[in-house]
């Protein structure tokens, strides 16, 4: 029902680049070299895990005209996500991907409680009574992450200096293989953004459901 995701295979230029001291700009384009939305930009250091979080951070994702909205979500570990369904129907919203497995029986509204992200890795949602709707949340150790625009750019910004590890995902990539990594060291010499080509699968259209077709199921 999910239907096989896949993950960006980039186009690297050398393993290693330098890049200004405390930040990183990335700049994401598909085969066509036109901008690259909701690809995920990750800041893994390479001396050891970070600090955990404190108290949980929160983070919302809403149900607008039978989508998930954002598209695409990225938390740290440890993060509290609510699904309000903003529809006047029901949604039943669930994962049954590794990283959480959840479900939230037919509702509208604001559930009762959020969803706790305890586990990294990407979570694929879904609707059990809307088959097109999907979104993702990738859930991340590292509190250095960012999200392309619609301009395909995204910064990493505070990191201290040191050695990082990359990492790049797309949930439309046409190839099912790892995530691209790639090192950087941040030091105090300014660099042209990391610059990633990718080949991204079309959107899956969404299916015309005319209005006098809409149940609120009970």
């Amino acid at each position: 029902m999910l239907g096989r995701l896949v993950f960006v295979v980039l186009t690297l230029g050398a393993m290693t680049a330098l890049v200004h001291a405390g930040a990183v700009d990335v700049s994401v384009t598909d085969a066509k070299g036109l901008p690259a939305e909701d690809a995920v930009v990750v800041a893994n250091p390479l001396a050891g895990p970070p600090a955990p979080p404190g108290a949980p951070a929160t983070a919302v994702v809403d149900q607008i005209d039978k989508e998930f909205n954002p598209l695409v979500t990225v938390v740290r570990t440890g993060t509290l996500v609510s699904f309000p369904n903003k529809d006047s129907i029901k949604h039943h919203v669930y994962s049954f991907s590794p990283a959480k497995r959840f479900e939230l029986p037919l509702y509208k509204g604001k559930p009762s409680k959020p969803v706790l992200f305890d586990h990294a890795g990407l979570v694929v949602l879904g609707c059990n009574i809307h088959d097109w709707m999907l979104g993702y949340v990738y859930v991340v150790d590292s509190p250095w992450f960012a999200k392309t625009g619609n301009d395909g750019k995204a910064r990493l910004s505070d990191l201290p200096a040191g050695d990082y590890e990359i990492v790049v995902y797309h949930p439309r990539a046409k190839d099912p293989a790892e995530p691209s990594r790639q090192r950087i060291a941040i030091e105090a010499k300014p660099k042209p953004p990391l610059r990633y080509q990718l080949e991204l699968r079309k959107p899956v259209p969404r299916p015309h459901v005319p209005k006098s077709g809409d149940v609120d199921y009970e």
